[in-house]
């Protein structure tokens, strides 16, 4: 589950930043890309292949040393042990269509060229900002509710803004609801938001490198990839 995995991503990529200064920030959808004709058509034809289930396609474009995590091991195998990659109901098809439907933002590296990440909320992300207990609301006008349910009063609407986060999966107060819920702290106080609304900036990215051959996926993972 969704709180499970960032919990997870945290213990594997914890470090000292500064936190959250008191003012609003904000970190409005970018896509830097959108304007490559290459990159529009690559990421139609990438689309298209999740919608078929085409893993030849996907197998096709990634490469050979593609990162999976923070600091795990690389390649093509980890790739399909990881996302269990033959399986009928691999989650793959879900979460990297997820990714490339927010847009995106390129992201230098110290060795290498750039890369063009997906979605924009990890390369945009402030370095003053702790990325383990914070979120990017990923819409504009997310009702924050006073408690895990739609009935409940609204607390403030927010836009784009980055919120402290202190429960990434909270159940809604009706037991036959399937809508889950992110605690969240505000300057009003604590409320919540559906967790669709809401993004960790480490949660899965995929990162893509433009080559003489067309685009390759250089990384598909979670933890600050």
């Amino acid at each position: 589950m969704r709180g499970i995995h960032i919990l997870f991503c945290f213990c594997l990529c914890a470090a000292t930043v500064v936190p959250a200064h008191a003012q609003v920030m904000k970190l409005p959808p970018v896509d830097e890309a959108a304007k490559d004709a290459s990159w529009v058509h690559f990421k139609n034809r990438l689309l298209q292949a999740l919608d078929r289930r085409d893993r030849k396609f996907v197998l096709g474009i990634l490469d050979r040393n593609i990162r999976n995590s923070f600091d795990g091991p690389r390649g093509v195998a980890e790739f399909r042990r990881l996302w269990d990659f033959d399986a009928e109901d691999t989650p793959l098809w879900r979460e990297l269509a997820s990714v490339l439907f927010l847009g995106g933002a390129y992201k230098k590296r110290e060795k290498g060229a750039g890369e063009f990440c997906a979605p924009y909320v990890l390369p945009r992300w402030p370095e003053n900002v702790d990325p383990h207990n914070h979120g990017a609301i990923i819409t504009k006008e997310v009702l924050v509710k006073t408690g895990p349910s739609t009935s409940a009063p609204t607390l403030k609407t927010l836009d784009y803004d980055i919120v402290a986060v202190t429960d990434w999966e909270v159940a809604d107060e009706a037991a036959e609801a399937k809508q889950r819920w992110v605690k969240i702290r505000i300057r009003e106080g604590e409320g919540f938001v559906p967790e669709e609304q809401i993004r960790s900036p480490i949660e899965h990215t995929a990162c893509f490198v433009k080559t003489a051959n067309g685009w390759r996926m250089m990384a598909l993972g979670a933890g600050g990839i």
